[in-house]
């Protein structure tokens, strides 16, 4: 077999690969949510309460992402609790947001430090829907459970390996679409990923959300 031959195999392969990982992925739970408005690309969400894991890293912004998202990990995983227990499946989304001064403040779990940089970021697993707070295996110190209000998120979907530049594009887009459907922001925006690293970018689901006062 010639050498393109090999790489169209291993393309093949790969590809196959990807969509497998793709198709379970997608099978995973999900936070759940009430669409009210459907605009395109955007929606207006109603999310229930729901419990999620908790770690704050203090860094640039793609080095502070990935410690925070190992540390979960060895979290759900049971690689890293004071009492070990049971796996916790892994659920999506994985949420994502710049931390301001004010909830620095508020923080009662260790804030992990990595002197690269001056921005800290707060990661969210959202934990099974069978969980409650009283049932969850106790996690390490740097990671706190808590659970989430009652929430009106509005939203824009995109695909794409969700780098910074496009992150601030969506941003515009979606406060853009709040401002036109007369909506009032109250939150900061939260980067949404629902697929495994291994998915290419254009088949990844990807969002920026932002709370909106309920009307």
């Amino acid at each position: 077999m010639g050498i393109g031959r090999w790489i169209a195999a291993g393309l093949g392969i790969a590809a196959v690969g990807a969509v497998a990982a793709y198709a379970k992925y997608s099978d995973t739970e999900q936070a759940p949510y009430k669409v009210v408005v459907e605009d395109g690309e955007f929606e207006l969400r109603e999310y229930p309460p729901i419990i999620v894991a908790q770690v704050t890293h203090t860094g640039e912004s793609m080095r502070a992402r990935n410690a925070s998202f190992r540390r979960l990990a060895a979290y759900i995983f049971g690689q890293d609790r004071p009492r070990g227990g049971d796996t916790i499946a892994m659920t999506a989304p994985v949420m994502t947001a710049r931390v301001g001064e004010d909830e620095k403040i508020a923080m009662t779990a260790p804030v992990l430090q990595d002197q690269t940089g001056s921005d800290t970021w707060r990661m969210r697993f959202v934990m099974p829907a069978k969980y409650t707070l009283e049932t969850l295996p106790a996690p390490p110190t740097d990671i706190a459970l808590t659970e989430l209000p009652a929430r009106r998120m509005a939203a824009v979907r995109f695909s794409g390996n969700a780098r910074e530049a496009q992150l601030i594009e969506m941003e515009a887009k979606l406060m853009n679409w709040i401002e036109g459907r007369g909506l009032a922001a109250t939150g900061n925006p939260e980067y949404a990923g629902y697929d495994a690293p291994m998915v290419p970018g254009p088949m990844r689901r990807n969002e920026v959300m932002i709370e909106v006062a309920a009307e």
